[in-house]
């Protein structure tokens, strides 16, 4: 078949598939194909226009067969599908689940449409707009068309608040410094909706509990000025008395075990307790009351506000030792403005049992399972203390690369207990609605490197974790204490060590204790801001105070052991910070970069193994394998004479990446890719030339790019990623820039420098 013949069938193809959907169509109907919306007005400006028509667009129903590449696959494997027997296999699956069934003209409600276009513009202050509505139809297609023709807009004059002497007037005239209607703005019923909400919610803050947006009313007086509006904010005279008094809080009353159906709410006096505030009915004597007067805001005599309702509600949730969470607020009946607040909670069960099973993927081109048991129990000490101790054993292997057969399998066991409140000497509290906890763990980890060693790890760690908000979060480990010793060190590893020296290292001693602290911003979970943000930052100090008090200086020979082992002595710093720019509903451009340093002094000449820094991999350089590459312009592949990639580490790290992602189809999202970086050693190494750091250090960055699918199933994120290297930093200096080398015909050239990743989640 030639070139001609091709484009042909491929052409008779297109329009045999986009045909097809309309031989489905049940008698007289036609397929309605979308609408068209025109804003045409002379009296306004092109801005306007076109604001106007975007907000008019989103608007008009139905909303028509999605397309794609100019074809409706969704419909036609709907159509391909047919009517299904049972609500059960493949053609059920295919028609409910994947596709999506024809959008009829007969669904098109012309006048409605129009009507509905008329009122929104209006609504946005063109009061004398005219709109006017058609179709048009091709074969057993239609499209619908709207004309709108807007008037000149009005726009706020002023806004005026009650001017009466009321307690309520006065506290509503205080929003104004913060009112959403401004002078010489728009006229919009939207925003004049948001306004009596926000009025609300500042009086919620004062008192105000029964009061709500609706007891306000925004009067317009449009005879002011030419196309000009003032606002009138006044209270509606049928607003109760009820809605106009300040509240303050009488009783508190805690339920910590209610249920549905069951008498729990009955109160006797051997299941009454009273801790400072509160009431507590608990007759199972179920929790230290203590736990409530720290998760709850309110105390008797205060005002009133939503704030500590919420908190005190997040609080209760965040202890998560309850089902349900829920409150409700009664007048008092022995005392005037003042409420009585009830809390009604269901407790989780007590004890759990939980089997999972993992997938996982790491930077070193690992990918493998793993099977947990984990126990919990969430009430351990009547404190709401959850305690978890889990088992789990997993196999990692390298799908492709060097290290191809050099399987791992581990297993092991961690216990975790967590108290909701800071544990220390001195007390401390945290204003936010987030419960502050404490955190101590301990754990052990066997690793088998099949056919080079074994690794026994032992873990401790106690320390804190708070946050002051949704978006700023903090790790402080007071100690953090790690043993690693090697076992089964195999005489094929042991060979490896004689021809490269940083393969021992791995396999060396480890004893690192310190305190480590991290700090998270993130507002990525704002879906409607266009630029969101992740920041982390972490340092790890090990061994200062130790090294300070013995005096320590592996320099001049002092080196201090404990049990026999080397205790570590170091400082790491490391920043990790995101950019995510939302270029549209279904796409966005995605970036990072990555700062690190460690610095090793006192009683350690360099950095412990597992501390310092690695690059390449699935979510590192994805053009270059894993730990593959560096330091600086040292050719760690040339120099190896080993069977398997050597683990090449460093002291400083920076790395960029940058990838715009986009969805195909579906489940299916593509990404194109720019990754850049490298790692270099504070000291020299004459085993490592060109290892070392220096000015000339952003000569030796290495560069790749490429493209990648992910399968997005909901539960999980399959990561599919083809990489290749622009720019090579062990090359001589001048030649290090490849872009003329890419051959993608060329087999010798594809086996070099062409590297898949297949990974879990997004990269970063």
């Amino acid at each position: 078949m030639n070139k001609s013949s091709l484009l042909y069938f491929l052409l008779l193809a297109v329009l045999a598939s986009s045909c097809s959907n309309t031989r489905f169509l049940p008698e007289g109907e036609l397929l309605y194909t979308g609408a068209k919306v025109k804003v045409e007005g002379k009296q306004t400006t092109k801005k306007e226009n076109k604001v106007l028509k975007s907000q008019l667009k989103a608007i008009v129903r139905p909303k028509p067969n999605s397309v794609f590449l100019g074809l409706r696959p969704k419909l036609y494997l709907y159509n391909l599908a047919g009517k299904p027997k049972k609500e059960k296999g493949w053609r059920y699956w295919l028609r409910n689940k994947v596709g999506e069934a024809s959008v009829l003209y007969s669904q098109v409600d012309l006048e409605y449409n129009k009507s509905v276009l008329q009122n929104f513009s209006e609504n946005s202050g063109f009061f004398n707009a005219k709109t006017a509505a058609d179709s048009t139809r091709k074969g057993k297609k239609v499209s619908a068309e709207y004309l709108v023709n807007p008037a000149k807009q009005y726009k706020i004059k002023e806004v005026k608040f009650p001017l009466d002497s009321s307690v309520i007037a006065k506290e509503i005239r205080n929003t104004r410094r913060r009112s959403l209607l401004k002078k010489e703005e728009g006229y919009s019923l939207e925003r004049i909706k948001e306004e009596r909400v926000r009025i609300d919610a500042r009086l919620k803050e004062e008192g105000y509990f029964y009061f709500n947006p609706d007891y306000l009313k925004v009067q317009v007086d449009s005879t002011v000025a030419d196309h000009q509006v003032d606002l009138i904010v006044k209270i509606k005279d049928e607003a109760p008395k009820l809605a106009e008094t300040p509240y303050r809080i009488n009783k508190i009353i805690v339920y910590p075990n209610y249920t549905i159906g069951n008498d729990s709410l009955k109160i006797d006096r051997d299941s009454t307790q009273k801790y400072n505030d509160l009431t507590i009915i608990d007759p199972e004597n179920l929790f230290k009351p203590r736990i409530f007067d720290r998760a709850l805001y309110f105390k008797k005599n205060d005002l009133y506000n939503r704030t500590d309702h919420n908190l005190s509600l997040n609080r209760l949730v965040n202890l998560g030792t309850f089902k349900f969470v829920k409150n409700q607020f009664r007048v008092s009946d022995t005392i005037g403005n003042y409420l009585d607040v009830y809390y009604y909670l269901t407790p989780l069960p007590k004890k759990s049992l939980r089997l999972e099973l993992l997938a996982k993927t790491n930077s070193a081109n690992y990918t493998g399972t793993e099977l947990s048991l984990n126990w919990s129990n969430r009430n351990t000490f009547r404190g709401a203390e959850l305690l978890t101790i889990s088992a789990f054993g997993g196999v990692e292997v390298q799908v492709s690369g060097q290290n191809n057969g050099f399987n791992v399998y581990r297993f092991g066991t961690e216990a975790n207990l967590v108290w909701p409140r800071l544990v220390a000497p001195f007390k401390l509290n945290s204003p936010s609605g987030f419960v502050p906890k404490t955190k101590a763990t301990l754990g052990y980890e066997f690793q088998n490197r099949t056919k080079l060693y074994s690794l026994q790890t032992f873990k401790g760690s106690f320390g804190y974790l708070w946050k002051e908000n949704e978006r700023k979060e903090h790790l402080f480990n007071i100690t953090e204490i790690t043993y690693a010793s090697p076992q089964n060190v195999t005489p094929l590893y042991q060979e490896q060590i004689l021809a490269n020296e940083s393969l021992g290292k791995v396999i060396e001693k480890q004893l690192i204790f310190g305190p480590t602290y991290s700090y998270t911003y993130t507002n990525t979970l704002q879906k409607r801001k266009k630029n969101t943000f992740y920041y982390k930052g972490t340092i790890d100090l090990a061994g200062n105070v130790a090294g300070l008090v013995t005096g320590a200086n592996s320099k001049k020979g002092d080196t201090i052991k404990i049990f026999d082992v080397p205790f570590s002595q170091f400082v790491k710093i490391e920043n990790d910070f995101r950019h995510y720019y939302k270029l549209g509903p279904d796409s966005q451009l995605a970036s990072r970069i990555i700062v690190g340093a460690g610095f090793a002094y006192g009683n350690s000449g360099e950095m412990p193994f597992i501390k310092q820094f690695f690059i390449g991999g699935t979510n590192s350089l994805r053009a270059f394998r894993a730990r593959s590459i560096g330091p600086g312009s040292f050719d760690g592949a040339s120099a190896n004479t080993s069977t398997f990639l050597p683990d090449q580490s460093g002291d400083l790290k920076l790395e960029f990446n940058t990838e715009y992602r986009a969805k195909i189809y579906g489940l299916v999202k593509g990404a194109l890719f720019l990754d850049a970086g490298n790692f270099w050693l504070l000291n020299e190494n004459s085993e490592k030339p060109g290892a070392k750091f220096s000015k000339k250090f952003m000569n030796e960055i290495a560069v790749g790019a490429g493209a990648g699918l992910r399968f997005d199933f909901s539960f999980l994120i399959l990561r599919t990623d083809l990489a290749f290297p622009l720019r090579k930093p062990y090359l001589a200096d001048g030649d290090r820039w490849v872009l003329d080398k890419i051959d993608f015909g060329s087999g010798p050239w594809r086996r070099e420098n062409l590297v898949f990743n297949l990974a879990i989640g997004y990269p970063f």
